[in-house]
């Protein structure tokens, strides 16, 4: 699960992918090779939400709606997302500028500093990706669970 890296002159690293709720709680994380391209990664951390108990109806088992980047403007990914019925305010290539999403984006930046708060998650010491996704699952943990006690 490591890739050369295309910002950081080919050194090999990986990255975390993960999807959070309105205030910031992490609800699925996964990681990737650095030189996967995020939009590879989406469909899979969706499909990776566990089920969300309700204390009305059914539980939930998909998001009502996703806030995405441009790296995610591909119309296969809209149909995609259609066809599960979540509403999506992705950022269009060429027309539409990122400013209008950093309301919506801030959460999951904050979110990422919080993770990168944890030294073993900073820098990779791990060489099996089991255990780096293990550290990632307990960092997220204690995230819900510090933002849970207050």
């Amino acid at each position: 699960m490591t890739g050369p890296n295309p910002v950081d002159r080919g050194n090999y690293g990986s990255k975390i992918h993960l999807i959070t709720e309105k205030t910031g709680l992490p609800i699925s994380v996964g990681i990737s090779g650095a030189n996967l391209h995020d939009n590879q990664a989406l469909i899979p951390m969706i499909q990776g939400i566990p089920p969300i108990r309700s204390r009305r109806g059914r539980r939930r088992r998909k998001p009502g709606k996703l806030h995405a980047d441009k790296g995610y403007d591909y119309p296969h990914m809209r149909r995609w997302l259609r066809g599960r019925g979540i509403t999506h305010g992705i950022a269009r290539k060429g027309i539409e500028s990122s400013q209008r999403l950093r309301r919506h984006r801030w959460t999951i930046e904050r979110t990422m500093s919080w993770l990168a708060g944890y030294r073993r998650l900073h820098r990779r010491y791990e060489r099996k990706a089991d255990h780096f996704l293990a550290f990632t699952s307990i960092a997220c943990t204690l995230i819900c669970y510090r933002r849970l006690t207050k």
